[in-house]
């Protein structure tokens, strides 16, 4: 019996010799994988992908507003700033839209109606 124990343990030995390598690869991917993904730029952060919604929202609801204000309007580009803001003022607001980028959409809207 005492000649199996120290065989049983060069086997785990060579097990652990043999198995180290991958888990240390193992470990350092773990640890440097996102790090690498995200200095790469194939990682998209929830901060970011709502950024490039409510941008994605605002140039929308714009030209629904720009849509609209050519509607009653048709050349808004020979008006003045003032009233190609006014104008984008009376359309911004979107049935059921959301309020807090007001502004954000009236600008847009007031740049596609220069254009």
């Amino acid at each position: 019996m005492a000649t199996t124990s120290p065989t049983r343990m060069q086997a785990a030995s060579a097990k652990w010799n043999h198995y180290k390598p991958r888990l240390w690869a193992f470990a350092f991917g773990l640890l440097a994988g996102p790090i690498i993904t995200s200095i790469a730029g194939w990682q998209v952060l929830s901060s970011t992908a709502n950024t490039r919604l409510s941008e994605g929202l605002v140039q929308q609801q714009a030209a629904y507003c720009d849509a609209q204000a050519r509607v009653e309007v048709p050349d808004p580009s020979k008006l003045d700033w003032s009233a190609r803001n006014a104008l984008a003022e009376k359309f911004a607001a979107m049935p059921g839209g959301p309020t807090g980028s007001r502004s954000d959409i009236v600008s847009a809207c007031s740049r596609k109606l220069s254009g």
